[in-house]
């Protein structure tokens, strides 16, 4: 049994005319036929006597259109229900986001969502492996991040494309270079932030990175990097819109990356049964507000998020 059948039986008893129901369905007499057979089938009730003219529902089969109707009204209802909860405007986003997205994206998206009416948000900075388990579970609703293209049963809306940067120490032979060649790239003096920045091109030095070095750091925190790499010597990697946080000194230490030039995407993921597309327009609108124009993914400048 399904919705559909029961709004041809609707229609058959308001039309007392299978040709004329099936018109007014948009869709073949034979068609509208062979889906009341199936109900009846299905219910072992004869619900309209063809034999009269015009058709007559019989007297089991009034009582079924009756609940028909019930279930028809319930049906809309709760059509009705998900239309307003994709419209709504208000209400609580619990959002989770990398560490290295957060520093340039936080300060002026809590700034955007303050002056939202009737809308609050709770962020949790988080490692992107945890917050794919937190956006699973429904701990967050909403997650910022990068991730490789692989299938994590989550919808993704890409937000930003952002080209990967060397963070060069003074003291490398790499800073005397205007730009690093990628495939040229000395990774046994690469400070690496592990699981959080990848590249869409693939570095298969990169696979044994621990063997290469006698101290790995594993974080996500772009600044304690930068620190190591002052201290430490090498380079790092690091994201293009991280580069305006820099301090004059340090902005001095950015080498581009070039054939090719690495890319990471950024999106928003949530859930394949979040339903909020009005709070999760009101976070890419915040986004799109305070970011260049030239890094926005082209979709999400053109048109709204659609769920």
């Amino acid at each position: 049994m399904t919705i559909q059948q029961l709004e041809y039986i609707l229609a058959i008893d308001k039309h007392r005319h299978f040709v004329k129901a099936a018109t007014a369905c948009g869709i073949t007499q034979s068609t509208l036929s062979s889906m009341i057979h199936k109900l009846e089938d299905e219910l072992d009730i004869v619900i309209f006597d063809r034999n009269s003219h015009p058709v007559q529902p019989t007297l089991a089969g009034k009582e079924i259109i009756r609940q028909a109707e019930i279930v028809l009204f319930h049906a809309n209802q709760l059509k009705e229900f998900s239309m307003q909860e994709r419209k709504r405007v208000s209400g609580r986003i619990k959002l989770g986001i990398t560490p290295t997205i957060a520093p340039y994206l936080m300060p002026k998206l809590f700034k955007h969502i303050s002056e939202t009416k009737d809308v609050k948000m709770t962020a949790f900075e988080v490692y992107r492996d945890r917050l794919v388990e937190m956006l699973k579970s429904g701990e967050i609703d909403i997650a910022i991040m990068s991730l490789p293209q692989i299938d994590t049963g989550l919808l993704e809306i890409p937000l930003y494309k952002e080209e990967i940067n060397a963070y060069v120490s003074p003291t490398d032979n790499l800073y005397e270079k205007e730009s690093i060649e990628f495939n040229e790239m000395p990774y046994d003096k690469l400070w690496v932030l592990r699981h959080e920045i990848h590249f869409h091109c693939d570095i298969p030095d990169l696979k044994n990175y621990e063997e290469n070095r006698n101290v790995t750091y594993k974080t996500g925190n772009m600044s304690t990097m930068i620190s190591i790499v002052d201290e430490n010597g090498g380079f790092t990697l690091i994201p293009e819109l991280q580069i305006p946080l820099l301090d004059e000194t340090r902005a001095k230490n950015i080498r581009k990356i070039v054939n090719p030039t690495p890319i990471r995407t950024v999106s928003l993921f949530v859930r394949n049964d979040f339903v909020q597309e009005s709070l999760l327009n009101i976070v890419a609108d915040g986004i799109k507000g305070f970011l260049p124009q030239k890094v926005i993914d082209e979709r999400l400048l053109k048109y709204p998020i659609r769920l």
